[in-house]
Parts: C-alpha cells; structure tokens; sequence
C-alpha cells in the first residue's frame, strides 16, 4: 500500500493504474475510520481495480463554534484499517496542499446546501463541495464511495456531479449501524455512557415512522411529530430538526409519495448526531 500526502506524488500510482486498465474508486473520509467506512473500501475494492482513501479533515467544513481543533486524527491507526482491507493509497494531505496561500475558489450548490443541516450549520457544504471537487480532479476516480447516513451530503454532490459534468459516479452504501440501530460515526466516541445509551433512540424513532408508513400513514406532520415526541421523552438529548422531505429537491412534502427522506438531527451536550431513513411510497 502507497500512502502519500502531497499532490504531485499522487500522481504516478494513478497513471500506472490507469495504464493497466485499472478502474480507480475513491473513499473520500476525514479519518478516525470505523466499520462505516470499512464498509466504503470493501465495496470499492469488490467493484474498482485501484482503491485509494483520502483521509483530511476539511476545515472549511466546520464552523466557528464546532469541534475541528479536537476532531479524531488517528492516523497510524487508520494507515493500518486501510492497508487490513485492502487499500492500494491513501492520500492524506494537509491544508496548505489543498488549500494554498491565496486560495479564493468555492463550490456552492444551491438550495439543497440550505436547508436540514445546512440551516444549522451555515457554509457546511459550501466547504464539502469544494474540497470533493478538489479530490475527484486530483485522483479522478471512476467511482466515489459515500455513506448514505449522509444522505444531504450524497444528494449534493450528486447535483455538484451532474450540474459540472464531472465524470465519476457517485456510489451510495448502506448506513452501517452499531447492535441497537445507532448509526456509526465518528462523533459517537464523544458520547458520555448515559449519552450512548439514550442515542439509540434517533434509530428506534426512524423505525417508528417506518412501522407508521408500512401501516398506511402519509401524513408528513403526522411522521414529524412521531419523531418530535421520541426525541422530546429521549433525556438529554436537544431536537435540531426532523423533517420528511422529497429526496430529490430537499423540501418538505405534505403527504409521502414516490421518493422520501426522512431524516433528524438531535444533540446530546455538544455532540451532533444525524441519522435518516430513506423510503419508497
């Protein structure tokens, strides 16, 4: 396994790759790798011929008040998780390689950036977008390989993808999730023990709303509420949103029908978690 962290070193592994008529797939991570994203690399080494991880923790994507400086940077350790399945790079850069003195260029994809997350964490995506685009123009993948916990994140790099004509396809895997359905992140170490076991209770409301669709329910509000009331009787935990929304554009529906996003985001002291469920109606 190569493991390299400045632009221009990059470069010969991929040409070689491409030379041997390699597929390349893309995991693009922040690091602090858990199964999540053990299960990103495993799928782009079934399907892509070279897989390379970048690990960077982005900082245009954190807002004043949020955690970068404390955010995990285990990278001896992540060095190894990528080399045990199968990784052939990994790109780990730092800021002043991606972001170089003068650097004045950002990506911004509107109304979808807006909204959910976005309205609580302003110029989140801005900072996603940009540093995404930046690694599919450095490695140029064939595919990229993304969690779809993240479902805002997906659904904006998909527009990114389409509206710039960048010539990757965008890779969707399954939320990856602990015994008691929490959905695995990085942040979830932040969890004191009473925070972990309350935590739980953004994926027992997601089932709720589920068992309430599969029995009929089309009401959004009525599916809101379902979620509102769980995180409300949750100790600890501080509601940020919950929306039901049309997975495609972002915007709240009124009844469900076709493609849905259902998703929330709940605090427990300072730690943010997200979690959505996806339906077909």
């Amino acid at each position: 396994m190569i493991v390299v962290s400045d632009i221009e070193s990059v470069l010969p592994s991929l040409r070689e790759a491409r030379s041997q008529g390699l597929t390349i797939g893309l995991v693009p991570t922040m690091g602090a790798l858990h199964p999540g994203h053990v299960s990103l690399m495993r799928a782009s080494r079934e399907e892509t011929g070279f897989v390379v991880v970048s690990i960077f923790v982005n900082p245009t994507q954190f807002g004043p008040a949020e955690d970068f400086d404390c955010y995990p940077r285990p990278l001896n350790a992540d060095i190894k998780t990528c080399e045990a399945n199968g990784v052939d790079l990994v790109f780990h850069p730092d800021a002043k390689a991606m972001y170089p003195p003068g650097f004045q260029t950002f990506v911004e994809v509107k109304s979808l950036q807006d909204v959910l997350c976005g309205a609580s964490r302003p110029g989140h995506f801005r900072g996603v977008a940009t540093v995404v685009l930046k690694l599919f123009n450095i490695i140029q993948p064939d595919v990229a390989y993304f969690g779809q916990k993240d479902a805002q994140q997906v659904r904006i790099i998909r527009r990114m993808v389409d509206d710039l004509n960048v010539p990757v396809r965008v890779r969707v895997c399954p939320t990856v999730r602990e015994p008691d359905g929490l959905a695995i992140s990085s942040r979830n170490q932040y969890l004191d023990e009473a925070q972990r076991t309350h935590a739980r209770a953004l994926f027992q409301g997601l089932e709720e709303v589920r068992e309430r669709v599969l029995k009929g329910e089309r009401d959004a509000q009525a599916l809101r509420e379902v979620l509102a009331s769980r995180i409300a009787a949750t100790p600890g935990a501080q509601l940020d949103y919950a929306a039901v929304v049309d997975a495609d554009t972002l915007k709240p529906v009124r009844k469900l029908k076709g493609e849905v996003l259902v998703a929330l985001a709940v605090k427990f002291g300072t730690t943010r978690l997200i979690d959505n469920l996806s339906l077909t109606v």
